[in-house]
């Protein structure tokens, strides 16, 4: 049986090393982006954004802590349903909204989650209820998360994925749900490519990164792979989704 303080690991978004749970707290070490990510679920609970764990201070061994937030974190591929997607457009242009004008933001319009993917939502009743893992967080223009999660949510190259059609109609549900304007909507699909490409240059650096990795080189090579089969898709039918979000 296990003790009530015992570490239970856990992983998801860019596989942190050493995140495990304790109770109904999660404990990560600190790195250089934990001032910034403290100060900003600070800012979200004071704003009354319920959708991110809240920042609890350090534990004993000087790591970061985090409420726990209960539900379902997805993990791998799957497809999702139109309100499924509604619901995570909605939810970003939430947290977007608690954080634009503010000084976290400074010249930039809002802060951006950056990583604002499945795996990196908790899920409740089958919905998107919350983000977790805030780590890449910094000032930014939606655009960014926004192409990161139309890409992530509605997008594949997978032969199993629905057909591009359908994928390209959820990245206007997505847009909708968000409330995205006609200018925004326009530079949509190139924000999928910005992303997708930044995603593959990301991996690239870690290939060389000092012990310990996000994940081994085999892992880092497929994830460059499929980062640029998920860009050449995206370019393949970039009509078809411009046509859509038009």
């Amino acid at each position: 049986m296990r003790g009530t303080d015992d570490e239970v690991s856990l992983s998801g978004g860019r596989i942190t090393p050493g995140v495990v749970r304790v109770n109904d707290t999660v404990r990560r070490p600190v790195t250089a982006a934990s001032e910034f990510v403290a100060d900003l679920l600070g800012h979200l609970e004071r704003h009354g954004f319920n959708g991110a764990p809240r920042h609890l201070g350090l534990d004993a061994s000087g790591r970061d802590t985090f409420s726990y937030l209960p539900g379902e974190v997805p993990t791998g591929f799957r497809t999702w349903s139109d309100d499924q997607v509604a619901a995570a457009g909605a939810l970003l242009r939430s947290l977007h909204d608690a954080t634009r004008g503010s000084s976290l933001a400074g010249a930039h319009p809002v802060v951006c989650h950056h990583d604002p993917g499945p795996n990196n939502v908790v899920f409740r009743d089958d919905r998107p209820a919350a983000f977790i893992d805030f780590d890449m967080a910094a000032p930014g223009h939606p655009l960014e998360d926004l192409g990161y999660m139309a890409w992530t949510w509605c997008v594949s190259s997978k032969p199993q994925a629905p057909p591009v059609q359908a994928q390209a109609a959820q990245v206007r549900v997505i847009s909708d749900a968000y409330g995205l304007g006609a200018s925004d909507r326009a530079a949509l699909v190139d924000a999928m490519l910005d992303r997708q490409a930044r995603n593959a240059d990301w991996w690239r650096q870690h290939l060389h990164a000092p012990e310990p990795r996000v994940a081994d080189t085999e892992q880092i090579f497929s994830r460059i792979a499929w980062s640029l089969r998920e860009h050449s898709h995206t370019a393949d039918h970039r009509s078809v989704f411009a046509t859509a979000l038009r």
